[in-house]
């Protein structure tokens, strides 16, 4: 049962419920136990008056100040400063509207209501009836808790990249007639990436479901996901991350001033259409400044396409004279289009397009960037389909920076419904990994039905433990 208590009654221990959209706070949950006195701060400087709390998740003291008495859930008295009400009260008063940028990047977001998907993972809501707390006195118990957290965060996952790439179609919309704007909503939606990837101590990269977008959209949000994790990797400082971010999400922005047939070297194109193609990184450059930009968010639009050994375009600079953020992004960019090509026939499985790039163009990239990123991947990248050892079928749903031959995968078992399949960690099995990767068309057809292998490649992140050590292996088995 949850419950709502006056901001200033928040203490650490309690667990809350944040009911903002996913742009309002920098916690990677909206529903959590609250550690530190930080993290009260910051919920207090979100601008509730009230907030709803979960007393039978909570870990609080069993003695309470007097003046605290509702926390426990008591019945105040009459004008009690802590007066606590049920599920169904409004809080007392409006969060307080944010800045400009923020309220732009709120308002491309369609749904900004209350986080469900983490009240599901934790079990929130009404008490527990008989036949609840039956089941969960069952030996499947844990199987059963453990399916239902995996469910929530893969929903939460989604509803956040729907989010997300809401946001980014408002600041395309608005940089042809309002370039200010544009930067406001991209910066905000920046922010609120990295308020994400700096909350947790660690995050990796995981494949979602396509959710219906579109390749623009995901294009640009693929290669800012990766780039900003890499960028952390490399220790970067707060002001280059929000420049790395912004340059990425807006990096083909000048293919707004193209048709639609010249948006990708895919399609097979007339010289004069790739002449125009190359011309989208100066048109970029141009809403770049009209947007007012930094210098570090205009260099990665101006050399998102350069190249290492100087064959790259439009300038044709070598790696010494490419900015650090443009380098990332520009491996980044090319290993995404290989995975989602604008014809889907031509797309290479991530496995195949990770091996292509070491194999054939670790020349075109800084090459402590390219081991980084197969580092963070893994030889078996998410959204890869492989074999394993016991000859058994599965789809890699994230990776496992660690180890980087033992992602996290979904094994065929057609005896268990695909939606109540528990996914395998690899690293905690010391005697099973993975054979070989195989194209979807090489499954057989039941694993392919019940695999379902994506046409298109979505990746967001998520909170995991994971370092970048013990690593010698990756690149052995891709130089194989």
């Amino acid at each position: 049962m949850s419950m709502t208590v006056d901001i200033e009654a928040l203490q650490v221990g309690m667990f809350v419920h944040l009911d903002l959209g996913w742009w309002a706070h920098p916690f990677a949950l909206s529903s959590f136990l609250v550690t530190t006195p930080d993290q009260v701060q910051t919920i207090r400087g979100l601008g509730l008056k009230k907030l709803r709390w979960s007393p039978e998740k909570s870990h609080l003291p069993a003695a309470q100040d007097p003046e605290h008495t509702t926390l426990t859930g008591d019945m105040p008295s009459a004008g009690s400063a802590s007066s606590v009400t049920g599920d169904n009260a409004a809080p007392a008063g409006d969060t307080p509207p944010p800045h400009d940028a923020e309220t732009a990047a709120a308002q491309a977001a369609a749904h900004p209501a209350t986080d469900d998907a983490a009240n599901e993972a934790t079990g929130g809501g009404a008490d527990q009836p008989p036949a609840a707390a039956a089941a969960a006195a069952s030996p499947l118990a844990p199987l059963r808790s453990a399916l239902a957290e995996q469910n929530a965060a893969q929903r939460l996952c989604e509803k956040q990249y729907g989010e997300a790439g809401r946001a980014w179609h408002e600041a395309q919309r608005q940089v042809p007639k309002a370039p200010a704007q544009a930067r406001q909503v991209t910066e905000a939606l920046t922010r609120a990436l990295l308020d994400k990837l700096m909350v947790d101590r660690e995050m990796c990269v995981r494949v979602i479901s396509d959710a219906g977008g579109d390749r623009a959209s995901g294009h640009a949000l693929n290669v800012t996901v990766i780039s900003l994790l890499m960028a952390r990797v490399f220790g970067f400082g707060a002001d280059d991350m929000l420049d790395l971010g912004v340059g990425a999400l807006l990096h083909d922005v000048g293919k707004l001033d193209l048709p639609d047939r010249v948006h990708s070297t895919d399609l097979v194109l007339s010289q004069a259409e790739q002449a125009a193609y190359r011309e989208h990184v100066t048109h970029g450059l141009v809403h770049a400044r009209r947007m007012g930009l930094s210098d570090g968010a205009q260099l990665v639009v101006a050399q998102h396409h350069e190249m290492a050994d100087g064959s790259g375009f439009p300038a044709r600079l070598n790696l010494d004279r490419m900015a650090i953020g443009a380098r990332i992004v520009s491996l980044v960019n090319r290993y995404d289009n290989l995975c989602n090509p604008a014809k889907v026939a031509n797309s290479l499985t991530p496995h195949e397009a990770l091996s292509l790039i070491f194999a054939q163009s670790r020349d075109k990239f800084d090459a402590t960037m390219l081991n980084a990123f197969i580092r963070m991947m893994g030889v078996y990248p998410p959204g890869s389909v492989v074999q394993l050892t016991d000859d058994r079928y599965a789809s890699v749903i994230s990776c496992n920076s660690s180890r980087p031959l033992k992602p996290r995968v979904m094994v065929c078992d057609t005896k268990v419904p695909v939606e109540e399949a528990l996914l395998l960690n690899l690293d905690g099995q010391a005697d099973l990994g993975i054979r070989r990767s195989l194209k979807p068309t090489q499954l057989p057809a039941a694993a392919r039905d019940y695999l379902s292998p994506r046409q298109r490649m979505v990746y967001f992140f998520e909170p995991v433990a994971a370092d970048l050590a013990n690593t010698g292996d990756a690149m052995e088995a891709l130089a194989a």
